[in-house]
């Protein structure tokens, strides 16, 4: 990835997270709150999540999947309560599941490829 991409990509991030949970896609962000479910696809990758609040902090679970032949992998990063998470999904047609909980009531979720 170009470094200038990488460096607009970063001030996205940062931009989107002040604003608590969110989707990032190639530059697209949506906001959204507990108790949602969210669907990304981007060229070569796809993701589908829930977010659930609990007394305990914020639960993120779903799936990611690889869609393309290109030797990268499928990623979802998860950023909450200060800690940061990622499930890869390498090999087109790969899907891996993944659960993670956070203390706070906020979660950012992106998916890229790497």
């Amino acid at each position: 990835m170009p470094t200038a991409r990488k460096a607009l990509t970063s001030l996205l991030s940062a931009i989107v997270l002040a604003g608590g949970l969110a989707v990032g896609a190639t530059g697209q962000a949506n906001a959204a709150t507990c108790n949602t479910s969210k669907e990304a696809k981007i060229n070569g990758a796809q993701a589908s999540w829930s977010l659930t609040c609990t007394n305990k902090g914020v639960r993120v679970s779903g799936w990611v999947e690889d869609t393309r032949t290109d030797g990268k992998c499928a990623v979802v990063r998860v950023v909450g309560g200060g800690t940061q998470k990622t499930k890869k999904a390498c090999s087109s047609g790969v899907r891996e599941q993944f659960d993670f909980t956070f203390s706070g009531k906020k979660a950012e979720v992106r998916l890229a490829i790497v």
